[in-house]
């Protein structure tokens, strides 16, 4: 991965507060043109420093008001790809981790509700060849969701 400088870090620590934010006005904060804010962007998405950019959808205004994780054991770890390939197919999954501790695999999904829920442990998750075990941690609040932060005092 290629250095990243001073106006990089500056840059990231604006965008990661607010994507949305006109490439002027991160121009202006920086003291750079627009043009150079553009390409320094664009070199950092190229970097894969910047992996995505987009809005967040709240789950509860579609309905889905139970966030759940689930720590998954596998029958034996090398089995992973071909679970996240299954887990793939699942739109309700919306994170998956191979893990160390006591899970070989831990998923984020979202529920409708506990029927909904059961139906997505008993009827899918738990019948993907290779899924010995799974257990089940609900969310019941969010309380911090950030992005990580840029020291702008790094070199």
């Amino acid at each position: 991965m290629e250095k990243i400088d001073h106006l990089d870090r500056k840059i990231l620590s604006i965008l990661s507060k607010n994507a949305r934010i006109p490439f002027k006005d991160v121009a202006a904060e920086c003291n750079v043109s627009r043009a150079a804010i553009h390409q320094r962007v664009q070199h950092l998405i190229e970097a894969d420093v910047i992996t995505g950019s987009g809005f967040d959808v709240n789950p509860k205004s579609l309905g889905y008001s139970t966030c759940t994780y689930v720590g998954i054991n596998l029958e034996k770890g090398s089995m992973y790809k071909d679970v996240v390939e299954r887990l793939q197919h699942i739109p309700e999954v919306v994170e998956c981790h191979f893990t160390t501790g006591p899970y070989t695999m831990m998923v984020k999904l979202y529920a409708r509700d506990n029927e909904q829920l059961m139906e997505l442990l008993n009827g899918k998750l738990q019948g993907i060849p290779g899924v010995v075990a799974t257990e089940t941690l609900i969310s019941l609040e969010q309380s911090i969701k950030r992005e990580i932060p840029v020291n702008l005092d790094e070199k």
